[in-house]
């Protein structure tokens, strides 16, 4: 037999999950949210489970985000209605996190992307290893930063969720802290220990606060004004006319201006929407919004084109429809957001 993608446990106080691909970086599949929202289903009620643990195989990444290639593949074979699947069972497990009465901690020591943000973003404490490493990367294969980023990254400080979502920028522990992306940090040899101290009953909050790393510079923070004062502008087309000007004198923004001309300038004013809206939407709604967004998406162009360029053929040169920012009306992004024929 295979070993199971998502092992799902009960061990004294706790609710074990961990993700189980480490070849593939832990990237969710269908069953792998379904069986989580199905464990969390079950322990939500149990007086014997006090929290859920949560962690993964392998030493390279927590979640490295969604099985992309498998909804790119039925999107391209006329199936978009299974991808669809996919997607609603995933946001729904995502708001099963979120609602979750109990404590939810995971254990975060490697890459956390996509898919494995909405794992643990949204849980009650995000303890970050030394290997943690942060992004919403969507916007660069024709996507947007979903799993409840349009609730999340929007009530970031300083604009920081903006820029993240538009530049899919890569964070490290440090910035996570600053941002409240992660609640605690703890060194990497430690965070077995902390685990066991978990799983056996052990006050949450005592635990983590015991075992706490020492506090570090943000870099991010260093460019907290040009972020602030650039992301905060009202259009995509505003933020790079901002950035090309202070690109003159800071290599910040020159490099920030150079990684958004990479991206899809569709998925970069979906995102932006996303930010406009979200900070005045409840999460549920909020999920429904991104379950609105890629109900569209997936019968686009975009999408299958960045994942051919990013991970199919490897090349690096998606060729966007529309290729700039210039062929994207505020209509034309207003119909992402429209409900859905029959919602309601």
């Amino acid at each position: 037999m295979s070993e199971a993608e998502v092992i799902v446990a009960r061990d004294r106080a706790a609710g074990l999950l961990t993700l189980n691909r480490p070849k593939a970086l832990n990237a969710l599949t269908h069953g792998m949210c379904k069986d989580i929202h199905a464990a969390l289903d079950r322990w939500r009620d149990d007086p014997a489970v006090t929290r859920i643990v949560v962690d993964a195989s392998g030493e390279r990444a927590f979640c490295a985000g969604g099985d992309i290639r498998v909804v790119h593949d039925l999107g391209k074979a006329g199936r978009q209605p299974e991808a669809l699947e996919f997607f609603r069972d995933e946001y729904d497990m995502n708001v099963a996190i979120k609602r979750f009465p109990k404590p939810y901690v995971t254990l975060i020591d490697g890459i956390c992307m996509g898919g494995g943000v909405g794992v643990s973003l949204h849980g009650s404490h995000r303890i970050a290893g030394d290997r943690y490493s942060f992004a919403m990367p969507e916007v660069g294969i024709g996507f947007f930063p979903d799993v409840g980023g349009t609730y999340a990254l929007p009530r970031l400080p300083f604009h920081a969720g903006t820029y993240l979502a538009l530049t899919g920028a890569r964070i490290g522990r440090a910035d996570a802290v600053a941002l409240g992306l992660a609640t605690h940090a703890v060194a990497s040899t430690d965070l077995a220990v902390v685990r066991a101290a978990l799983v056996a009953g052990e006050d949450v909050d005592d635990v983590l606060a015991r075992f706490a790393a020492p506090s570090e510079v943000s870099p991010l923070l260093q460019h907290r004004a040009l972020i602030e004062d650039v992301f905060g502008l009202p259009s995509v087309a505003a933020i790079v006319s901002a950035l090309a000007k202070a690109s003159e004198t800071d290599p910040f923004a020159a490099k920030t201006l150079a990684t958004i001309g990479t991206k899809s300038p569709t998925s970069m004013s979906i995102a932006l929407e996303q930010m406009r809206r979200g900070i005045h939407l409840e999460f549920e709604a909020a999920m429904a919004t991104e379950y609105r967004i890629v109900s569209r998406i997936l019968y686009g162009a975009d999408f299958y084109e960045g994942v051919r360029a990013a991970i199919i053929d490897k090349d690096q040169t998606p060729r966007w429809q529309p290729a700039d920012l210039a062929g994207i009306s505020d209509e034309a992004t207003a119909r992402y957001f429209a409900p859905l024929t029959g919602e309601g």
